[in-house]
């Protein structure tokens, strides 16, 4: 894996996502994005490699994870991720049902990530 995007506005948890990768060891590039728009934009901008691994907050101001997941859809499959998971705070199960019904995302898990967590995906999806 070559790089991840952490997709949430709580910069906490951003901090806390980017020491646990690093914990890990593994020469990965992470870049964040504090909401579903600046996401967009990033990938749309096409000067670098689709990230291998997105982690995508839920509830977001300006666009919260469902909104960037329908503008998401319909992006060029060149600009699209491998493996894309949820990783939010709510425990809706309305909300984990609407999530499996999206073919793009693989997964939807409770914050924080964890190395456990991480370790899961990789050896699952890498």
């Amino acid at each position: 894996m070559n790089s991840i995007l952490l997709i949430d506005d709580n910069e906490d948890d951003n901090f806390f996502h980017q020491k646990v990768i690093e914990s890990m060891n593994m020469p990965v590039q992470v870049t964040v994005a504090l909401d579903g728009e600046e996401a967009l934009t990033y990938l749309k901008q096409g000067n670098h490699t689709p990230p291998d691994l997105i982690v995508l907050d839920l509830n977001m101001p300006r666009m919260n994870g469902f909104e960037f997941l329908k503008e998401y859809q319909s992006l060029s499959p060149a600009l699209k991720t491998k493996v894309l998971i949820m990783l939010t705070t709510s425990i809706s199960p309305v909300d984990r049902k609407k999530a499996e019904q999206i073919s793009e995302v693989i997964g939807f898990e409770n914050k924080p990530l964890s190395k456990e967590m991480l370790t899961a995906i990789l050896e699952k999806y890498f």
